[in-house]
């Protein structure tokens, strides 16, 4: 039995680390191997401070088949061709240094990637899938209403048709229209889609009557199958017509020469007493004058603005009437002489009712065919659209 304090081991042993600890610091020099070096003093110095004190240990030590030849290191981590059994390998001799080394070596230089990591230590993430989905959306225009402005005056600024804005905002009445509303402004004409649950791009073609590979390619389309809540716009196609209101007209024409009231026919004056007429709209302006194809003046004016009887008579007609001047009074003067006030919002007279020169009977609107807020104004001898009856310049009564 050894002495206490005695220490036992071969004497080359303490020879050979001292080689092996050089060895190590020439292989492994250089700054980017601090690391590989650290783990390599550390197993030394542990292997160091394990040499036996005593001639013959009791027991196994680190291996199942007792001890060895050499000094036993336990070095964790190491790969199969170190003999590593279940992540622990056995190494022996100063054969073990040489290996120890090498594979300091071989792991301060990464060979392979494991893991969402890159050699330099970038972390790997999965790509984004890109869910957008191609549409017309980015082509819309918002417009704020503002003071003074109507339907069509916002149509024209835009070089666009005012049925395009009708149908694109889903306006149910022309004077809808309210100062700070947003308005949806498409790039041209036709109409404007959000795609809903079973809608094709077929079936829109089929009801729109555009080609559907003319939509396909005007809107930017990737995939002929469409998506819920996508936007389409539709060029040239066309929705439903403005439905105007048909009011019942409590008195109406019954003959050309009389109306019908409920106080009995309605006889127009005799003699016209003659002089001008009021100007039909206060602060309008003509905005199309009399010729050929337009017996009549028209005179614009904000929507709503009055609209007044051009000289005294009786109303024959008040109401909605087919022939496209929409809500319309006519006034007979006497004389034969007639006047007609066409695209009214509003009207303010009824059939039988007498007025004067300048009384108010109605309102500037645009219903029927008209594509702004205006006056059409009539001047007829004879009964309005009746056999034998003509129109004339109004401006020789004005």
């Amino acid at each position: 039995m050894a002495a206490p304090g005695r220490r036992i081991g071969r004497p080359g042993t303490r020879l050979q680390f001292d080689r092996a600890l050089d060895a190590l610091r020439a292989r492994l020099s250089g700054r980017d191997r601090l690391v590989p070096i650290g783990v390599a003093l550390l197993v030394l110095v542990g292997s160091l401070s394990g040499i036996a004190v005593s001639a013959s240990p009791a027991g196994a030590v680190g291996n199942v088949v007792g001890g060895g030849s050499g000094p036993r290191l336990t070095v964790a981590g190491l790969d199969d061709s170190l003999g590593v059994d279940g992540g622990v390998g056995a190494v022996n001799g100063p054969a073990a240094l040489d290996r120890l080394v090498a594979a300091a070596e071989d792991s301060a230089t990464p060979s392979a990637t494991f893991g969402p990591y890159l050699a330099d230590g970038t972390l790997l993430k999965p790509i984004a899938v890109d869910t957008t989905v191609a549409d017309a959306s980015a082509r819309l225009q918002t417009y704020a209403v503002r003071s003074g402005d109507t339907l069509t005056g916002i149509a024209h600024h835009f070089g666009l048709s005012m049925m395009t804005l009708w149908w694109a905002n889903h306006l149910q009445a022309k004077d809808q229209l309210h100062i700070g509303q947003k308005l949806v402004i498409p790039p041209v004409d036709g109409l404007v889609i959000t795609v809903k649950a079973g809608d094709t791009l077929d079936a829109i073609a089929a009801a729109t009557g555009i080609a559907a590979d003319a939509i396909f390619s005007y809107n930017g389309l990737t995939d002929r199958t469409l998506v819920l809540g996508q936007t389409i716009i539709i060029p040239g196609a066309q929705g439903k017509a403005i439905a105007e209101p048909r009011p019942v007209v409590a008195r109406s024409v019954t003959s050309t020469r009389s109306a019908s009231s409920s106080t009995g026919f309605v006889r127009p004056p005799t003699t016209y007493s003659g002089g001008r007429f009021a100007f039909p709209v206060p602060g309008g302006y003509i905005s199309q004058y009399y010729h050929a194809s337009h017996p009549a003046i028209d005179v614009a004016a904000p929507y709503g603005s009055r609209i007044v009887a051009g000289g005294a008579g009786k109303v024959v007609y008040a109401g909605w009437n087919d022939n496209g001047g929409g809500y319309q009074v006519w006034i007979a003067h006497g004389s034969g002489l007639y006047t007609g006030y066409y695209h009214m919002s509003a009207i303010s007279v009824g059939v039988g009712q007498s007025v004067g020169r300048g009384t108010t009977i109605g309102h500037v609107g645009m219903s029927g065919w008209a594509t702004g807020p205006h006056c059409h104004f009539e001047v007829w001898q004879g009964y309005p659209w009746a056999n034998g009856s003509y129109r004339v310049n109004p401006l020789g009564y004005l």
